[in-house]
């Protein structure tokens, strides 16, 4: 599942230079220009990323090269007399000086009441090379580091050494230097001043890259981790304490990334503690031409060994979220009581690898979760390419050195072995984990979300534990917006599950409440800014209920159908539906920005849809409260571009899925009409359109414009009419005035294709079909179009002019016969009108022919009715 590239190969990059400058005895070279017997070993890696390296010299003795991968050349530093056992090497930025531990053996010689000293520490000039000056001369071990200030260029000619004594105590000594004769580089000062970092130290892992330094102290029971940050300056500070939630009191203290002992054995060491510290710097995506930035977290990473019971247990502590999470990964075998956990930092993900077993990636972002964290096993857990059973380091921005083998891997997921587990698996914790990974931690997402909607297409319905084109979508989404705050990782939707049901197999997990750490600097600055002002964030949020958006809320979903009404029968919208409209609008104008000649779905992006328009504008009004509610820093304007952009992205997704879907079925020439029937790909094409309505339904999210067009048209030409029909009334398709329009003007008027056109009119809400009917030239249409004009004409002039509020007629008489037909009924309230005045004996007492009344009545009709002046 790791992809391994090489960076860095002793064999290839080093020893061919050493055969070739004749610095390696005769017997190693074999006139081939191949290594023989060149015995170079890695030393250790400086933060620029140059390679220290030692090997044996022509004369037997030992010498010291580095190697620049940026130049790919390599440079003799020094070498001795005679063959020393380098145990510590570190060359400061100019590559002027080298500061090298030597193990010296214990020999009496002459007195024999005196020995030497097991561990001497040198700091030579190297530039050229001159003096050499002692350090230490103890007896215990001594590692040395040159700091490589970040920031700024150092300020020469002054340098930094690091020393770190196995006597529990960490120093600093600062070196200046002055330039003789324009080129010659000679230390100054015959005193190194020297600084105490810190004293009784359990264990230290140096950050190379970043140069920073942490250090384990013992408090009581229990360890504080110390976070030390080194600036171009001589300054360093205390930056961070975080709490352990164990002791890390070894007899010596353990060290982490400062080179490499090839004397010093590992033995014991699979029964002591495990730890390493991994800190994560996201780039942030541009925002309105911002400078790009980069956003900081850290995990703690730990395991105890040996396993007991086939089992392997490890923990991550999430420094940002304030959780650590213990997972417990069940083994076949008992024969890993040598073997040790590997953590490797991948950004969005930690690897934790235990070589010939498995292979388990965390989801750093969204550790909630255990089905977002995927766990391998066999093959797919296998990295060939690494010595398990030599000293791997693992160093920061995803790389590991082994150097066992002199070799350096910069580590990724693999994209198309990911994508091929997606297609291969059966599980649904290992598709959703899989979905995940593919859609958020990949660069370049055109390719993989083509590669992952072609996979969703071919098992669309298998998922019986989640919506597979929902999490697309909120994945998706995620992956476009979260890096562009930091603060989004907690508001907006990343998954549609609440929680997971059921287990993930082979693995367990306990979730536990981290003690808080403590920042004791009190400027901050770069990463630890942004480590400090996402933990006040994230702290803030976890306070806070019901932080994260959803879309699908119960009260979205009646304000909208409550605004759908108001549409309806209001003759003036009211303020708060304006609003909801112009929302609307302005997503649609972000969304023209995006029409391309590429495209191929025919979706009718001019229509208007007021159904779907409300949503869009009810969804960012909802989603600006929330979020102005919560980041009320970023101000209401960029909050509202945000909330824009995020509603506008989420149409273009569904487009995209849908030209996906296209391609993927190879619908060619495809025209808007309704005469011919559709191909077994179009009948393929609707199907996953009826998916997405319905996943899109559920999340309570818009369609883009002409989505539910094209969704009616495909069901016409695939569905047989009595299916069809179901679809219309289950909600399913949803009859659009451009679909209807297009319906009537396309079929003629046979009796199968009037029976189509009868049963979608009817089926159209009554102010609707007045506005259709007109262009179908039927009987029937001619019949309704003149049925609700007469009723709409009689309507208006009983109001007005018929029945006066003193009209014997304008009281209900229940007696009266009413019809369906309205003339009839019209002429009846006449007559009936009539025949009360005639009978009422304080008004007429004149005789009245029926004749003369009938007359009256029908020439009083025809003149209301306009049918005659």
């Amino acid at each position: 599942m790791l992809k391994l590239t090489v960076t860095y190969d002793i064999h290839t990059d080093v020893v061919p230079w050493i055969l070739k400058s004749g610095l390696t005895p005769a017997e190693c070279d074999d006139g081939s220009g191949r290594a023989v017997d060149v015995k170079a070993q890695t030393v250790n890696i400086e933060s620029d990323g140059t390679i220290i390296y030692t090997w044996k010299g022509c004369r037997g003795n030992t010498c010291i090269g580095a190697y620049d991968p940026h130049t790919r050349k390599n440079k003799l530093l020094y070498s001795f007399d005679e063959e020393a056992q380098v145990v510590s090497c570190s060359v400061n930025m100019k590559w002027t000086l080298l500061a090298v531990s030597i193990l010296q053996s214990r020999r009496n010689g002459d007195m024999p009441f005196r020995t030497a000293p097991r561990c001497l520490t040198l700091l030579i000039e190297i530039h050229p090379i001159h003096d050499i000056r002692v350090l230490k001369a103890v007896d215990c071990i001594v590692s040395v580091q040159f700091l490589y200030p970040v920031g700024k260029a150092t300020l020469f000619p002054e340098s930094h050494l690091l020393l770190i004594s196995e006597d529990r105590y960490i120093d600093q000594i600062h070196i200046s230097v002055v330039i003789q004769e324009g080129y010659r580089v000679l230390i100054k000062n015959t005193r190194l001043p020297t600084d105490r970092i810190i004293e009784d130290v359990t264990w230290a892992q140096w950050d190379m890259k970043e140069q920073r330094l942490y250090c384990a102290v013992t408090k009581g029971r229990k360890s504080v981790l110390n976070c030390f940050q080194f600036y171009p300056d001589r300054n360093f500070e205390l930056v961070l304490e975080v709490p352990l939630q164990f002791s890390l009191d070894n007899d010596e203290p353990r060290l982490v990334n400062f080179g490499f002992n090839p004397y010093q054995s590992d033995v014991g060491a699979s029964s002591t503690l495990n730890f390493s510290v991994l800190s994560s710097e996201i780039d942030c995506a541009v925002i309105n031409a911002e400078p790009r930035r980069k956003t900081g977290s850290m995990f703690l990473c730990y395991s105890h060994l040996p396993p007991t019971d086939n089992e392997v247990s490890y923990t991550i502590a999430f420094v940002l979220q304030g959780v650590s999470k213990t997972f417990t990964v069940s083994v076949e075998e008992t024969e890993i009581l040598t073997e040790k956990v590997i953590f490797i930092n991948l950004g969005y993900y930690i690897a934790v690898y235990l070589p010939g077993h498995f292979l388990h990636l965390i989801n750093t972002r969204h550790p909630k979760l255990l089905c977002h964290h995927l766990l391998l096993s066999g093959a797919d857990a296998s990295m060939p390419s690494l010595n398990t059973n030599g000293y791997l380091q693992s160093l920061p921005y995803s790389s590991i050195l082994d150097y066992s083998s002199g070799k350096m891997f910069e580590v990724c997921i693999n994209q198309l072995y990911l994508v091929k587990f997606l297609q291969t698996s059966t599980l649904d914790c290992h598709w959703l984990a899989a979905l995940h990974c593919a859609l958020i931690y990949f660069k370049d997402q055109t390719e993989t979300e083509a590669q992952v909607v072609s996979w969703i297409c071919d098992n669309i319905g298998k998922c019986s534990r989640f919506d597979v084109i929902q999490e697309f979508i909120w994945a998706s989404l995620y992956r476009r917006m979260c890096p562009e705050s930091i603060n989004l990782d907690k508001l907006l939707p990343y998954t549609s599950l609440m929680k997971w049901e059921g287990e993930v197999p082979g693995v367990t997990c306990v979730t536990e409440i981290a003690e808080q750490s403590v920042f004791r600097a009190l400027h901050l600055k770069g990463f630890w800014a942004e480590l400090h002002s996402n933990l006040q964030s994230f702290m803030y949020l976890d306070a806070e209920p019901c932080c994260r958006y959803y879309n699908n809320s119960k009260l979205l979903r009646k304000q909208w159908k409550q605004l759908i009404e108001e549409m309806k029968t209001e003759e003036r919208t009211s303020s708060s539906l304006r609003t909801i409209l112009q929302n609307a609008e302005k997503v649609l104008l972000t969304l023209d920005k995006w029409v391309s000649d590429q495209r191929i779905v025919p979706l009718f992006q001019e229509e208007k849809d007021y159904q779907q328009n409300i949503l869009m504008g009810v969804m960012v009004e909802n989603m600006k409260d929330h979020l102005m509610r919560h980041l009320q820093h970023m101000g209401k304007k960029k909050t509202e571009e945000l909330v824009i952009n995020y509603v506008a992205k989420l149409l273009e997704l569904i487009r995209n899925i849908m030209e996906t879907v296209w391609r993927k079925y190879n619908v060619k020439n495809w025209k808007f009409c309704f005469k011919e029937r559709g191909s077994s790909s179009e009948y393929a094409v609707f199907h996953i359109m009826c998916h997405i309505l319905q996943a899109t339904s559920g999340m309570c999210v818009p369609l883009p414009p002409g989505f539910q067009t094209l969704h009616a048209t495909l069901g016409v030409r695939c569905l047989p009419l009595h299916t069809l029909l179901c679809y219309i009334d289950h909600g399913i398709l949803r009859l659009t005035e451009t679909f209807i329009k297009k319906l009537l003007i396309d079929f003629n008027n046979s009796e199968k294709n009037g029976q189509l056109k009868l049963s979608i009119i009817t089926r159209l809400p009554e102010a609707a079909s007045q506005n259709i009917c007109h262009l179908w030239d039927h009987p029937i249409s001619s019949s309704l179009i003149a049925r609700n004009y007469v009723e709409a004409l009689l309507q208006k002039l009983g109001s007005k002019q018929m029945y006066p509020h003193n009209s014997p007629s304008y009281e209900t008489d229940s007696s009266v016969f009413y019809s369906d037909f309205l003339p009839l009924n019209y002429l009846t309230k006449t007559l009936t009108d009539v025949k009360n005045l005639a009978m009422n004996p304080f008004e007429e007492k004149e005789y009245i022919d029926a004749k003369f009344v009938e007359e009256i009545a029908l020439k009083q009709t025809s003149i209301l009715l306009q049918l005659e002046s």
